[in-house]
């Protein structure tokens, strides 16, 4: 009778066994990016612009409220494939490149998913090299279709002028197609998503909402109503820009449409982020017959900075994770970075990682999944040319290079997210200490550009 008694008083106390719903074995993945969106471009931000698909799946999701991300778009594409910090491939990678970002051979999400069983595929945004034979192919991607190089033309689906202007492939091959970027790349994704070949990986980059601005007449009407009296630039870019994440937001609906109608939504996990943060950027450089906007409206407030800068504004973007009956809704505050989903979602898949693979991020499930609930303080790394920002816990460090009389610059995110106060001066030895991580960080960096890229010119 005493043993029965507690056994009874051990499941009453011990009930964790039961509350946490068993992990589905080698999910579906599709992991979507955004290109250059605000932080306040969303509606679940309180932004301007109309996002109801997106404001859904964060409601029904876990909303990364952390979601840390290189200042700019080929680092970040390189941190989220690798599980690396971007420095780890070399200079090129830090800035936005044409050159090819991984040493043949490298290890990507893909190719560790394809070992796993998974049909790989990718549609939309490469940017990790322009060269054909730099392509997705040759890291783990079975198909592969969209653009090689980065943002392209809307319409035209054409770079900037240059060798890599012509740039919209398939499957390792040229093409030449019409039709809207945006349209063609989600009518893709959901064919492949309607193959129902599980499991597997869809990687679905979009080129939007990324110069040049412009989305078809549909997703501009929604926003007719808008006016500014006396500013007709504006009205017209709140529009474009307006209609353009509209589009993607959209087309993020037709992604879960085809999973319910094909039966597999309860079996697919979604990750959503963007790239970086939003831009006052422009100018239109790229080919084709796109006007420039002649007035920015996307927006990161109240985060200070932009895109291209070490500010909360430029690496800290609209993320969300979701998976029904998986992950219960909520909002997870610990500070996460894109090269945590190789880690997550390889280990996910039952990959076993061979011992010379390394990783930077980690491996983030018991966060998302609630098993834990406050994390050991981390350590986040964000290498840029004009320096580095290192978090570590509460902490932020922003160092500054280039400039003799570059100071660094120190926050305390908990108490000001906004980064209005700079207590450098107040906290010297805690700005050394974080000079010291860094300086440990800098040390696996690939300072020289890869022999064999140097006969290409950016």
């Amino acid at each position: 009778m005493k043993a029965l008694c507690r056994l009874l008083l051990a499941c009453i106390l011990c009930p964790p066994c039961f509350s946490q719903p068993a992990t589905p074995s080698k999910p579906n993945i599709l992991l979507i990016v955004a290109d250059d969106l605000g932080w306040g471009d969303v509606g679940w931000h309180g932004g301007k612009f109309k996002t109801p698909n997106l404001d859904k799946l964060v409601r029904e999701g876990v909303e990364l409220d952390r979601h840390y991300v290189q200042p700019v778009c080929s680092p970040t594409r390189t941190a989220l494939l690798s599980g690396r910090w971007t420095s780890r491939f070399g200079p090129h990678v830090l800035s936005p490149t044409t050159l090819r970002a991984f040493p043949p051979g490298t290890i990507t999400l893909a190719s560790a998913l394809q070992q796993c069983g998974y049909a790989t595929h990718l549609a939309g945004k490469w940017h990790l090299g322009s060269r054909l034979e730099w392509g997705p192919q040759h890291y783990g991607f079975d198909h592969s279709y969209g653009s090689m190089s980065g943002a392209v033309d809307p319409w035209a689906h054409t770079y900037r002028k240059g060798p890599y202007m012509a740039t919209w492939h398939r499957d390792g091959k040229l093409i030449e197609e019409e039709g809207n970027a945006t349209e063609l790349i989600a009518r893709q994704a959901c064919d492949w998503i309607r193959a129902k070949r599980e499991p597997w990986f869809i990687y679905a980059p979009f080129q939007a909402v990324h110069i040049p601005i412009d989305a078809p007449e549909e997703f501009k009407r929604l926003y007719a109503d808008v006016t500014f009296e006396g500013d007709e630039a504006k009205t017209d870019a709140f529009r474009r820009y307006g209609g353009f994440v509209s589009q993607m937001d959209a087309k993020v609906g037709e992604f879960m449409a085809a999973l319910e109608q094909t039966g597999q939504r309860r079996n697919t996990l979604v990750v959503f982020t963007s790239d970086n943060g939003g831009t006052p950027a422009l100018g239109n450089p790229y080919a084709g017959n796109t006007p420039p906007l002649k007035v920015a409206v996307s927006s990161n407030l109240p985060l200070r900075g932009n895109k291209n800068q070490l500010y909360e504004g430029g690496v800290r973007v609209a993320a969300f994770a979701h998976w029904p009956g998986v992950l219960q809704p909520g909002k997870l505050a610990a500070p996460l970075h894109a090269a945590d989903w190789m880690p997550t979602l390889t280990k996910l898949a039952g990959w076993q990682r061979p011992a010379h693979v390394k990783f930077d991020g980690l491996d983030i499930w018991r966060l998302l999944s609630g098993r834990v609930s406050k994390p050991e303080p981390r350590t986040i790394y964000i290498p840029h040319p004009s320096g580095a920002a290192v978090y570590r816990g509460d902490w932020k460090l922003i160092a500054r290079k280039g400039k003799t009389d570059a100071k660094p610059e120190l926050y305390h995110l908990a108490d000001d997210p906004f980064e209005t106060s700079d207590l450098a001066a107040k906290e010297p030895e805690r700005v050394k200490k974080l000079q010291e991580i860094l300086s440990d960080l800098r040390r696996d960096d690939v300072t020289k550009l890869p022999d064999d890229l140097a006969r290409f010119k950016e």
